[in-house]
């Protein structure tokens, strides 16, 4: 019997899966490339989900539009103090900007608020 010629068999082999393999090589090594360039990868989210954002925005108006007679001004003040803290957040999630870290409590910060909700909604936001 005579013996088995290996490395010729080795040499067909390498010649019918070249091919094959330079293909499988052209075609997934860039994506694999891309997922490990760092400019490529999804931003992370920093805060809660806009939806979210913008349901608590809408509570926490109804709470400011109907506030009892008799309530506390602790409670109110603390209350606008949370819908302001939203308006940031939302402002923050979709670019727009605000000065409410700039502006004390009284007109002028009312007027941003005002200001912040129309952009919010030029910005498609659904707020009332």
């Amino acid at each position: 019997m005579a013996a088995v010629p290996w490395g010729t068999i080795a040499l067909y082999a390498g010649v019918a899966l070249a091919p094959s393999a330079l293909c499988w090589v052209v075609l997934n090594v860039p994506r694999y490339l891309r997922r490990l360039d760092p400019r490529h990868r999804a931003p992370a989210a920093s805060g809660p989900p806009i939806e979210q954002v913008a349901a608590d925005l809408r509570r926490v108006h109804r709470l400011l539009a109907h506030v009892p007679p008799g309530t506390p001004q602790a409670r109110r003040a603390g209350a606008r103090q949370a819908y302001d803290a939203l308006l940031v957040q939302a402002c923050a999630a979709l670019d727009v900007e605000h000065r409410f870290d700039t502006l004390l409590e009284g007109v002028d910060r009312e007027v941003e608020r005002l200001r912040v909700e129309e952009s919010l909604r030029s910005a498609g936001l659904r707020i009332p």
